[in-house]
């Protein structure tokens, strides 16, 4: 016999919209949200053990690079936005590394490389997450380091379960790094990747961060690490050395917004791609995006072509503003983007965009942020580019070492051309939004290029469709690939528009009648986590949503 459902899964929730996954989490003391259950349940216990929003963000970043090296880990840079409750400031951390001092375009040219490899020894940057948790901590920690890094060497030490999404990635990571020296004794126990539920331990990665939680930072950039990952290097044919590692030192920098009606979003600037959220919000207020309605084709073109724009600016002007002047004052304003809206057409998908006068898809990251007691914020958000970096896995440390230098251009013209000490132009980008001069949320939304696209949907969702927390991350997204690179590739045609697989029919045939080339659901609609706060109430409100295996958590 066949039993009854308890329930009709095509019934509406009791509240809010039927596509949410869940309800939003409301704690009045804390909160966290990550893409790990375990790591949120850290950063819960550093917050309760009276440490800062920061000692839980490091807490989980620790343990997301032992859980999902897939996305992140030591070997890879690091951005924070951080709001502090007593000075009332807003406060920016580039923690990204610069290329090796070897690194030129006249190295790859006598090579006869065209462009930089996406694995092995030559894309390796030099790691910045490292010195990006000590210069938190040292403005906005509270608990000692060893006490912060415990719960991670503990689970490095004695296991973990691995998750279903994670136990995936690695999977698919295994075929195209497991050749690589040291990555198999390090990830892939018993000769194979680890199953969903299969315990894990990373032996090696417990005792680096043992060594780096009771001698610090310098440990890692002058010390033994560093002459780990040095001779490493050298053995496998690298570029990065020692003295790259040593002379290696994290950003303060002012976030950058533009109000989107009413809202200030906050971003970091360049080198990071933040400032084309940025763009994309404001070409979009110049539309009634409320009246399109969320799901259609108008508002689903509006926003491709507004993207486009975007992204071709990106692609000109991003690099590092220590080696190039990046007009960044001018590329968000709102009389920049009065004259680049006109681009757009209604009906009509553009084919070739400029600039403005003034492969990034397979990358993978982890974003995290946590709320304290004391009405402290930080989003953050880390990675080793795409998927597990490069494969380099040095001298027994447990972590591989990212593959950020693919993203140079090799150009000699190009704002992103490869150069010693230049930082590469950066997909990760931590988000923040402001109103009327309090903090409101903390927000971000990992996975390559898809992160602008991620962030300005989200606050459109916010705003126009006026969703909650988590049904805006839980909402169907559109991801468009194809437009030009900072690595010097340029836009051909209109690209691909990748839609989830909950969008009409109808919607997608009329967006084919536009122009645009749909192509598959292929699941990279990025992952996203947020905290919002209510000084009415005083409570936190937090959300994770369906597409990883995070939780929001508080107290």
């Amino acid at each position: 016999m066949v039993r009854a459902l308890a329930f009709d899964p095509g019934y509406d929730r009791v509240s809010g919209r039927r596509f949410a996954s869940r309800s939003e989490v409301i704690a009045p003391q804390g909160m966290a949200a990550t893409s790990q259950p375990l790591a949120t349940q850290i950063a819960l216990d550093i917050l309760k053990a009276g440490g800062s929003a920061v000692d839980a963000a490091i807490a989980a970043n620790a343990a997301l690079g032992l859980m999902e090296p897939t996305g992140c880990g030591i070997g890879g840079d690091l951005f924070a936005i951080h709001w502090d409750a007593d000075s009332k400031e807003l406060t920016g951390l580039n923690a990204s590394g610069r290329a090796p001092k070897a690194m030129t375009p006249g190295f790859f040219r006598a090579k006869g490389i065209d462009r930089i490899p996406s694995v092995g020894p030559l894309p390796v940057s030099v790691p910045g997450a490292v010195d990006g948790w000590f210069e938190l901590h040292g403005r906005y920690g509270r608990l000692p380091m060893a006490e912060i890094l415990a719960p991670a060497i503990y689970y490095a030490a004695g296991g973990f379960p691995v998750s279903e999404v994670i136990a995936q990635q690695l999977a698919a990571d295994e075929a195209l790094l497991g050749q690589f020296p040291g990555f198999a004794k390090t990830f892939l126990p018993h000769g194979r990747a680890p199953r969903k539920g299969e315990m894990f331990r990373n032996p090696r990665l417990a005792a680096t961060y043992t060594t780096i939680a009771e001698d610090g930072r310098d440990e890692f950039y002058q010390g033994a690490i560093a002459r780990k990952i040095d001779a490493y290097m050298v053995e496998q044919g690298g570029l990065l050395a020692y003295d790259d590692l040593a002379e290696h030192r994290s950003e303060w920098v002012t976030p950058v917004s533009t109000n989107y009606r009413g809202w200030d979003v906050y971003e970091l600037p360049p080198n990071s791609q933040g400032i084309a959220a940025l763009q994309i919000l404001n070409v979009l207020e110049g539309f009634d995006i409320a009246a399109m309605g969320f799901g259609s084709a108008a508002y689903l073109h509006t926003l491709v072509e507004a993207k486009k724009l975007a992204y071709e600016d990106r692609a000109r002007y991003y690099a590092d503003p220590a080696f190039t002047d990046v007009p960044v004052a001018h590329l968000i304003s709102k009389d920049y983007a009065d004259e680049r809206r006109k681009l757009i057409l209604p009906q009509q998908a553009s084919h070739a965009l400029p600039a403005g006068d003034a492969e990034l898809d397979k990358g993978d990251t982890v974003y995290l942020t946590v709320a304290d007691s004391a009405r402290n914020m930080v989003s953050l958000i880390q990675s080793n580019y795409s998927g597990m970096g490069s494969g380099m896995t040095p001298g027994g440390l447990g972590f591989v070492l990212q593959n950020r230098a693919e993203l140079f251009a090799l150009r000699e013209d190009h704002a992103n051309v490869v150069a010693g000490g230049k930082r590469p132009f950066h997909t990760i980008i931590p988000g923040f939004v402001m109103k009327q001069g309090k903090p409101l949320i903390s927000f971000g939304l990992m996975g390559g290029s898809m992160q602008p696209q991620g962030h300005a949907q989200v606050i459109v969702n916010l705003v126009d469709f006026e969703m909650n927390l988590q049904e805006a991350g839980d909402a169907a997204r559109v991801h468009h690939a194809g437009s030009s690179e900072p690595t010097g590739t340029t836009m051909r045609d209109a690209g691909i528009v990748h839609l989830e697989s909950t969008f009409r029919e109808e919607t997608r045939q009329v967006l084919q009648s536009y122009g645009h080339t749909l192509g598959p659901s292929d699941g990279r609609f990025g992952g996203y986590q947020a905290i919002m706060w209510d000084e009415e109430q005083g409570v936190y409100y937090g959300a994770s949503e369906v597409r990883k295996d995070g939780q929001a958590a508080g107290y």
